[in-house]
């Protein structure tokens, strides 16, 4: 199955440029996953730091920290996830 995974800010430095022969488009890559496959496992594949995946979302709806290695992903969905922002 295919999902959008999105990376925000230095997140972004994460992506490859390529992957399964597809090609980078900004700060964003299709994936092909298992069916079945979580968030969390999907953090996990790129080696995102714990501290740095903040705001996660699937489709524009925020997933709970807690909810992340329960929350599958589904054919066509985007992954979005931002760091904690700061600023004034």
């Amino acid at each position: 199955m295919r999902i959008t995974f999105k990376l925000f800010a230095m997140l972004s430095d994460h992506l490859p440029d390529e992957l399964d022969g597809r090609r980078r488009q900004g700060n964003q890559i299709e994936l092909e996953v298992p069916e079945g496959t979580t968030v969390q496992q999907v953090v996990d594949r790129f080696n995102l730091p714990g501290k740095l995946v903040h705001l996660v979302l699937v489709d524009g709806r925020y997933v709970e920290k807690d909810a992340r290695a329960a929350r599958v992903l589904t054919d066509g969905e985007t992954l979005a996830i931002w760091p904690p922002i700061a600023g004034g």
